[in-house]
């Protein structure tokens, strides 16, 4: 999944952001649920747009589902649980949010 990103010669951050637009939803340590679009992410972070408000320090849970790309042949939902490190008030739809993934793990599928 994405523990196979690997850094490019010269890449600053700690693992490779990959652009993704992808639908995301949120819950905050508050309670709070919202929905975003994705940037880009990696292993270790994700950048998301949305329209609600949320403060540097605030801990968000966050699922998505990794496209085919991203993965190595096969879509996969995920959370990942993250600490928001940088908030963009002028972003387009209302803020962007910078956030360190904390933890990342694969939803089980359900088959129907």
């Amino acid at each position: 999944m994405l523990g196979q990103f690997m850094n490019s010669p010269g890449e600053r951050r700690s693992h490779q952001r990959h652009a993704a637009c992808l639908p995301v939803s949120v819950r905050s340590e508050s309670g709070q649920t919202f929905s975003g679009e994705t940037r880009d992410l990696s292993t270790s972070g994700i950048f998301l747009y949305t329209a609600s408000r949320v403060q540097s320090g605030n801990l968000l849970e966050m699922i998505l589902m990794l496209p085919e790309e991203l993965t190595g042949g096969r879509k996969h939902w995920i959370c990942c649980k993250a600490e928001v490190v940088r908030v963009e008030e002028s972003a387009p739809g209302g803020f962007g949010i910078a956030a360190s993934i904390r933890a990342m793990e694969p939803l089980p599928e359900i088959l129907g």
